[in-house]
């Protein structure tokens, strides 16, 4: 038989339960140090190490002088219906429409420029490593919170010369937008979703606890035809986003 996990985490893991089904909801105070060492028959040291676990993953805060609470957290629902430009109304980004669903206001930095494609990134587009491709990396804020990273990949075999080689610098917004723009006609996207801890740079741009935190990680690529025309990795906070998958049933 598998060894049990460590006490902090199995007492981590009673918490988390009770914050994700509601239990201990946004706002609510944690029981004390001292009632989980009674409850679970440990020292203050293994309750310790099991809150801090919870604050690394920014689903508790301290307050000084008062206790350690569930933090009250304004999610940005990223809807999978929200992905096709194709059927939204306005020129705006599936980023912008999530953020306000959710009633907050979006916003982002950008920065972009051409690099030879590291061989990863080639894979994914079906390009030669060291081709030449067109990086973006973003930073983008609910409310002026950060929320979440993205580098973008564009083979500029697709897009070099035509008005949307610079992805923000053109009137339309979006990928899709964008390809169809130059008669570039995505029909497919493919995601993968990963959860890891956060990276440090990430933590400085996120602005995420000293301690680490879930990270949500969807690989996005975009297809014409069988082609990648774009790829993308999107770094999501955990404790900030909700992800909805919808598909037809056939």
């Amino acid at each position: 038989m598998p060894a049990e996990p460590p006490a902090y985490l199995q007492i981590a893991a009673d918490l988390r339960g009770r914050i994700v089904s509601g239990e201990l909801a946004p706002g609510a105070k944690l029981p004390s140090e001292s009632r989980l060492m009674a409850q679970f028959g440990v020292s203050n040291t293994v309750t310790k190490r099991a809150v801090a676990v919870l604050k690394a993953e920014g689903l508790v805060e301290g307050r000084h002088g008062s206790g350690v609470y569930v933090r009250q957290v304004r999610r940005v629902v990223r809807d999978s219906q929200g992905r096709g430009q194709r059927t939204q109304p306005g020129s705006t980004s599936p980023f912008a429409r999530d953020v306000a669903s959710s009633g907050q206001q979006a916003s982002w930095e950008h920065d972009s420029g051409e690099i030879a494609c590291p061989e990863t990134i080639a894979a994914r587009l079906g390009v030669e490593p060291g081709a030449a491709v067109m990086r973006t990396r973003y930073r983008y804020l609910a409310d002026g919170v950060p929320v979440q990273l993205a580098t973008s990949y564009e083979p500029l075999s697709v897009t070099r010369g035509t008005p949307v080689e610079l992805p923000e610098d053109g009137s339309a917004v979006g990928v899709v937008a964008r390809m169809d723009a130059i008669g570039v006609h995505i029909d497919e996207c493919v995601e993968a979703v990963i959860a890891r801890a956060a990276h440090p740079e990430e933590i400085a741009l996120l602005r995420l606890p000293a301690g680490g935190a879930l990270m949500m990680v969807v690989e996005r690529t975009y297809l014409a035809a069988g082609t990648a025309v774009e790829t993308a990795d999107i770094v999501l906070a955990a404790d900030r986003y909700q992800l909805v998958y919808r598909w037809p049933v056939e």
